[in-house]
């Protein structure tokens, strides 16, 4: 008798087990499943409103897909309508390209394969399309100082975020999350683009990256540990000869600062906002111009001694193929960096080279300035990196000087005002006059002013 009480104890208990845990199965798997649900949808919504503001393409379908799942690291195949939707004929016959496949042409001369996720986070913000748009890279060891970016400049933002593709990007992906919702001005102005591959330090694609997906007309090349310390906004809407330079296509420069003691760099709270601190701080031997001790060619060319006597814009007049400075120009017409300088090292003046020699003009901010926010450089890991690009930059330059001037030739510019850079520059490398030179007998051209020569 005992022994069938108790077997009849054991059934009872062992069938409530069992329903105990078919209904703690049905309400995991419905949070887990909410939870993914949100997920995906936020990611699907985030590519399908960012689409249209991009400008890459007439429509974007399969929204229900997510772009990219934290959870199981699962990349979708997203497709892009190349169609105008506004054509009858385009919606009976639209030309369907995968996402990936379009990207991997755009970042074709980067390191390969990338996966790059635009508008993985999109501001809710509108904005005006002559605002600037300030475009950045970060890694997840600069979430600390982005966010004191966003939080001073309260204007569009497009970043580039890389995320190594290895065993731990669950965890980095989990760390963005946790940024994007630990600052609500992040939601109101930052469009956040993710990159994940396995190279590191790919600083101009990412540059390119933050810049494509840009939403206003002009845009600001800057790294993340800069401080804008003045009200950029208001510079450029009361002065109409900056925004005059500017709808021309020309480049607008903010002067670069560091502290002398990297202690005093480190607190972005206590740095001056006006010029007249600036000078005062530069004659007490406190704040000097960014890099003057180290790499003076870096920031020279912005002329520091009459930035601090003028009031008014100036032209930079001594432009050197290392010149490096931090500039706002206009996202159309402007060329793109050049992708094969991965790593430390020459990245950003290739950048800027090339802009200058396609005939942009540098013109210096009388008032505006920004100022370094002290950090440690790894320079194990920027060493070699500089040794390699150095020597890519000198072939590069040497490549650039050629294919702008037969593109200038081609279409009779040599004799305008736009060659006028490309000229001054290139005429210093070895056999490029003569090279010039020797166009009229390779092609034949219209223009009585080189053929003349």
């Amino acid at each position: 008798m005992a022994v069938a009480v108790s077997g009849n104890l054991c059934s009872c208990l062992f069938r409530y087990f069992i329903l105990g845990f078919l209904v703690f199965s049905v309400i995991y798997a419905n949070v887990v499943f909410f939870a993914s649900e949100d997920l995906r949808k936020n990611a699907a919504d985030m590519i399908q409103r960012g689409a249209g503001a991009a400008g890459v393409g007439g429509s974007w379908i399969d929204s229900r897909t997510p772009t990219f799942e934290v959870s199981s690291i699962k990349y979708s195949k997203q497709k892009m309508n190349l169609q105008s939707p506004n054509n009858k004929a385009a919606i009976q016959h639209t030309d369907m390209v995968d996402e990936d496949f379009y990207l991997s042409k755009v970042y074709s001369t980067a390191m390969q394969p990338s996966k790059v996720m635009p508008y993985y986070f999109r501001a809710e913000g509108n904005f005006d399309r002559e605002e600037v748009t300030i475009t950045t890279l970060i890694t997840e060891n600069r979430f600390g100082v982005f966010k004191k970016l966003v939080r001073n400049y309260r204007g569009p933002i497009s970043v580039s975020i890389w995320i190594r593709d290895d065993e731990d990007k669950d965890m980095h992906f989990q760390a963005l999350h946790d940024l994007y919702e630990s600052e609500p001005l992040l939601k109101q102005y930052v469009d956040v683009h993710v990159v994940v591959d396995r190279f590191d330090f790919q600083l101009n694609m990412w540059r390119n990256v933050a810049r494509l997906f840009a939403r206003t007309d002009y845009f600001m090349l800057l790294d993340v540990d800069f401080h804008i310390c003045t009200d950029l906004h208001k510079t450029l809407r009361e002065n109409p000869e900056a925004m005059r330079l500017l709808r021309q296509g020309n480049a607008l420069v903010l002067p670069a600062f560091e502290f002398t003691k990297e202690e005093d760099g480190v607190d972005s709270a206590t740095f001056p906002k006006d010029k007249g601190a600036v000078e005062k701080l530069v004659k007490d031997k406190k704040l000097m111009a960014f890099h003057s001790a180290k790499f003076e060619p870096g920031h020279g060319a912005s002329n520091y001694p009459k930035w601090y006597l003028t009031e008014e814009i100036y032209k930079v007049m001594t432009f050197n193929y290392k010149y490096e400075p931090y500039v706002v120009l206009k996202k159309e017409g402007t060329p793109w960096c050049d992708e094969r300088f991965v790593g430390y090292g020459a990245n950003k003046a290739a950048c800027l080279y090339e802009i200058y020699i396609s005939g942009i003009d540098y013109y210096v901010l009388p008032n505006d300035f920004l100022i370094h926010q002290s950090h440690a450089y790894p320079e194990s890991k920027r060493s070699g990196g500089r040794k390699l690009n150095a020597e890519l930059y000198g072939a590069f330059r040497d490549e650039l000087c050629l294919r702008y001037a037969k593109a200038m030739y081609f279409a009779n510019e040599l004799d305008q005002p736009k060659a006028d850079n490309m000229r001054t520059q290139c005429s210093k490398l070895k056999g490029f006059t003569e090279a010039l030179e020797s166009f009229p007998t390779w092609w034949k051209t219209t223009d009585p002013a080189i053929s003349s020569k």
